[in-house]
């Protein structure tokens, strides 16, 4: 497809979700906009090998239309999308992002449900590990912090149990002490008796029709009970349906809004690594990875190593640390490298990772350690240049923490 094909689509300024179909009308990818004008035309642009990858260069090759459907928030958006994703699977969504580090929402399946986030791949055995079992699973969320905004703007209209919850209503009548999330109205109380099992599982149904991208659906159900309810001179009650509705009609998802803007002009959506070595005089020297994602650090998956030989050779010590990482082929590979140092340490790590499509740059530091200027492709380097710096100043951070923590204890290979 060309950009001028893409001129006579005359996308809307609006959120919504977008289909690159290829020429046997199948789906080849699946994505979300702030606005849906601007995010297609992102991927018409000069840069877009640096911004987005070769895969989806190889995908906008083959694809011969675009399709797209409009929501009334970016929130209504990311459901949607994960929605689709999960009921087309296209080709180019699942080889555009390992699935281990997806995000997946979980629905349990007991009297009050609770909905928890798991990670990656195994879901029925981590939920099994956790004492869980699934009523239903919503997913892949590929952006961890962007899913954490939009369960906290959800939580507000729908109230739920979460994973923290471990409490039921006592029996005989006897109502439990509420949770601190039932107190400030993020939990509609089932620990303190405040809501039975058949009104529980309406508010675990909505929230089901939301995640699938069935706001019509949800409004209809929530008019009618709000009806119901006031024919009934339950006012009270109709008068929460009232307020619901109202929240559904004027979703607040302003960070979800700026979080997309920020996605869409830096393309922040790459698997960062940063290494770094610490030690005394080359003695009792240490290695570290850290991981950015998403343009967020991800500490579930730092590394640490202890350099086996100790020598006074930090370019010696950076090849030892990345030969080991990769002898590690189940953690997931990375898109950019960044080392700390000069031409020298820049020049061994591309001999190291020389096999790997991989970007490696180095930041330079000054006489106070600030980072002065980053080696490597200008492009890489503009387009994820906030993440570089984020990821090597935590991997000092790192590597000195742990270098102090095992001089004191007495260190020991």
């Amino acid at each position: 497809m060309k950009s001028q094909e893409l001129q006579k689509l005359d996308l809307p300024d609006c959120p919504g979700v977008y289909y690159f179909f290829g020429p046997k009308k199948e789906i080849l990818y699946i994505g979300k906009a702030t606005s849906l004008k601007d995010r297609v035309k992102s991927y018409f642009g000069s840069d877009l090998i640096h911004t987005r990858g070769p895969l989806l260069v190889k995908m906008i090759g083959e694809a011969v239309t675009i399709a797209h459907t409009t929501t009334d928030s970016v929130l209504e958006a990311l459901m949607l999308e994960a929605h689709q994703i999960k009921k087309h699977k296209p080709y180019y969504n699942s080889k555009d992002r390992d699935d281990k580090s997806s995000n997946y929402v979980i629905i349990t399946d007991e009297d009050f449900p609770r909905l928890i986030v798991i990670r990656g791949r195994g879901l029925e055995q981590k939920l099994e590990e956790k004492g869980y079992k699934s009523k239903a699973v919503y997913g892949p969320f590929p952006h961890g912090s962007e899913l954490r905004e939009a369960l906290k703007i959800i939580r507000r209209i729908f109230p739920y149990r979460d994973e923290k919850c471990k409490v039921y209503p006592a029996t005989a009548g006897r109502a439990g002490k509420p949770c601190f999330n039932a107190q400030i109205g993020l939990c509609p109380g089932p620990c303190a008796g405040w809501i039975t099992k058949r009104e529980y599982r309406k508010q675990v149904k909505r929230i089901q029709l939301f995640f699938e991208g069935k706001k019509v659906e949800l409004i209809k159900d929530l008019e009618k009970e709000m009806k119901s309810l006031a024919k009934e001179q339950k006012f009270e009650e109709a008068d929460k349906i009232k307020h619901t509705l109202y929240a559904l009609e004027h979703i607040q998802d302003m960070a979800l809004i700026k979080r997309d803007i920020e996605r869409t002009h830096s393309a922040d959506t790459v698997r960062i690594e940063a290494y770094d070595i610490a030690h005394m005089s080359g003695k009792q020297a240490v290695g570290v990875m850290v991981v950015v994602e998403d343009g967020e650090l991800n500490k579930s998956q730092y590394r640490k190593f202890k350099i086996r030989v100790d020598k006074n050779d930090d370019v010696g010590n950076l090849k030892e640390v990345i030969t080991r990482r990769l002898n590690h082929p189940e953690w997931d590979m990375p898109q950019v490298v960044v080392i700390d140092g000069g031409v020298g340490q820049l020049n061994a790590a591309k001999e190291v990772f020389k096999n790997q499509k991989i970007e490696v740059v180095a930041v330079v530091k000054d006489e106070r350690h600030k980072a002065k200027h980053i080696l490597g492709d200008e492009k890489i380097i503009k387009a994820w240049g906030k993440s570089i710096l984020l990821a090597n100043a935590d991997a000092h951070r790192f590597a000195i923490g742990y270098h102090r923590k095992l001089r004191g204890k007495g260190f020991r290979i």
